[in-house]
């Protein structure tokens, strides 16, 4: 048995029916105010028990999944007090359907709830109310209606006398009983049952009006909190934390006890909750999926705490609200990754287009410093084959024609970045290019301190590809993860074949790379080395030559973990004919 504080009252006299009018207008008073259910059905049951001048009011209402009962009675004198009774309730006053251990006065409310009642019968009205003088007297108990011969002997145990059960109805259905109880034996009369009627049709319209606002004050919480979402989700220059941040603490607010709930967001093992969250045995929880992938839940949580709830603590509503912000939350991600997607393709499209436009630049200066180059490199060798030249002159003609050979490799990397140089394709091994290429280094890693490690795929398929094309890509990035590594390290390549595409694995142990540095390697003349140690064309001649054999190079790396880079290449002839 749970009691209700700050709903006691003074009885200063009995009412009787010629205080109907003082009755209506209380119970206006209690009506339009905008309270909590449980005070709002003290304050009305203890004043249904004033104007009754009855021992006790019980009530038994059918809310949905849940059946309420309660009880205002008179405690010492004339003090009056309301409770809310439960299930392991079995005081002798606790005459309630389903409460205590009173079988036969269940099986009477059941049957006034559930049958229209015999009006033939001299304890029933023609509302349908039971009333009897005396409820230790047994009676027969039968529907009167000549096909049912079933008739049950009713005996009500219990301190209460005279006792009179009053159905409560909303429109045609019955929705719960009134007790009106009398400890004097014979205490009513016909004039009181209908006053006490006249009590229960009043009392339907209070509460069919509480009912109605409580819903409508419930649906504005609702919405109060959906409104918030959407302005919250709608805020362009907040992050997606803080945004669910914001969102987890709106939640609360929203459901039936807000001060007693707690709410909790998981999105992809990430949690956002309400200050001092903790989980509770009354909770709602609903998964977050997002294209058909659970990636989280929200949940909203009430402590255990019997003398708040009676029955489920949840509305029907709040299912339907919690699966609306689920469903706002899916969206809410959903949008972000659409965006992240959007900005990466944006991103490429601006390198696309600035790597085009270096390219065309690129292939024309190459073209327009060629000749000029051939010829003073063509010059350097004539004199230096000529007689009669010191040998310091040698030495100065030399460097000529070494710096010309320099820029005139640099002038074929331009146009194989550019995609001007032809290429010249045929099937080649990936194994036999990798080999030949390490050969060539072994002695530069052993002398770097490196240990040059092979993961080779034996079954390896043959690709179509520029060989020479290829090598360099090798070299270049052979090069690139030496100077990586430069107090020694590990060097893994690695090949394997996967449905179509074949794969060059390169991974050091060196020095790694920031995310800035990540986000330009690929850009032409972007370096990191001094100005006499690389021009920055070496990762662009590789990506543009990945490229051109309809492949993609994917790096992996952060500072201080070395680097890992991917090269998926076609083996299928017909993928590299279209891309050539």
């Amino acid at each position: 048995m749970k009691e209700k504080k700050g709903n006691t009252s003074s009885i200063t006299q009995n009412k009787h029916p010629d205080g109907r009018l003082d009755f209506s207008l209380n119970l206006l008073r209690y009506t339009i105010q905008d309270r909590p259910k449980f005070d709002f059905l003290s304050d009305v049951l203890t004043l249904v028990l004033e104007y009754s001048g009855c021992d006790a009011v019980e009530l038994w209402l059918e809310e949905g999944k849940n059946q309420l009962r309660c009880k205002a009675f008179k405690k010492s004198g004339d003090v009056c007090c309301f409770k809310i009774l439960d299930e392991n309730d079995h005081s002798e006053n606790a005459n309630m359907p389903g409460q205590g251990s009173d079988a036969d006065l269940e099986k009477l409310c059941r049957y006034i709830l559930h049958n229209h009642g015999s009006t033939k019968l001299p304890f029933y009205t023609k509302y349908g109310s039971f009333w009897t003088g005396d409820s230790r007297k047994s009676f027969s108990l039968n529907t009167g209606y000549p096909s049912q011969t079933i008739t049950e002997n009713i005996c009500i145990r219990g301190n209460y006398r005279s006792l009179a059960l009053v159905p409560l109805r909303l429109g045609e259905e019955k929705i719960g009983l009134i007790h009106f109880k009398n400890k004097n034996n014979n205490y009513y009369n016909l004039e009181k049952i209908e006053y006490f009627e006249t009590i229960a049709a009043k009392f339907e319209l209070a509460l069919l009006h509480q009912r109605s606002q409580a819903k409508m004050h419930e649906r504005v919480k609702e919405l109060t909190c959906l409104y918030g979402i959407a302005q919250i989700a709608s805020q362009p220059d907040m992050s997606f934390d803080h945004k669910l941040l914001n969102i987890v603490k709106l939640l609360p607010a929203a459901w039936q006890y807000p001060a007693h709930a707690s709410a909790r967001i998981i999105i992809d093992k990430k949690t956002f909750q309400t200050p001092f969250f903790l989980e509770g045995s009354h909770k709602q929880i609903v998964s977050i999926s997002v294209r058909g992938i659970e990636r989280g839940a929200v949940e909203v949580s009430y402590l255990d705490n019997k003398s708040l709830f009676y029955g489920d603590p949840f509305l029907d509503e709040e299912e339907s609200l919690i699966n609306n912000i689920a469903g706002q939350l899916a969206s809410m991600i959903e949008h972000r990754e659409t965006e992240e997607i959007k900005s990466e393709l944006q991103n490429q499209l601006i390198r696309a287009d600035r790597l085009s436009a270096i390219g065309q630049l690129a292939a024309g200066v190459a073209h327009e410093l060629n000749e000029p180059l051939n010829a003073i490199l063509g010059f350097a060798q004539l004199v230096m084959k000529s007689d009669g030249i010191s040998a310091k002159d040698l030495v100065d003609i030399k460097k000529i024609a070494d710096a010309s050979l320099h820029a005139r490799k640099i002038i074929r990397e331009l146009l194989v970045f550019a995609r001007q140089a032809k290429p010249s394709r045929t099937q080649v091994n990936l194994n036999q290019i990798v080999e030949e290429e390490l050969n060539l280094f072994e002695s530069l890693c052993a002398k770097s301190g490196v240990e040059l490690r092979r993961v080779l795929d034996q079954d390896l398929p043959e690709i179509v590809a520029d060989r020479s094309q290829i090598l360099q890509v090798l070299s270049n990035l052979i090069v690139n993860a030496l100077q990586a590594m430069p107090d020694g390290g590990v060097l893994t390549i690695k090949t394997k074949s996967e449905a179509s595409m074949v794969s060059l694995i390169l991974e050091d142990t060196g020095i790694g790379m920031s995310e800035e540095v990540m986000e330009n390697i690929f850009v032409p003349f972007f370096t990191t080395k001094d100005v006499d140690q690389g021009t920055g064309l070496g990762l662009a001649v590789v990506h543009g030559i990945v490229s051109s054999h309809g492949g993609k190079i994917n790096v992996e790396s952060s500072f201080g973990q070395g680097a890992r880079f991917l090269i998926t290449l076609p083996h299928d002839h017909d993928t590299v004919m279209e891309v050539i």
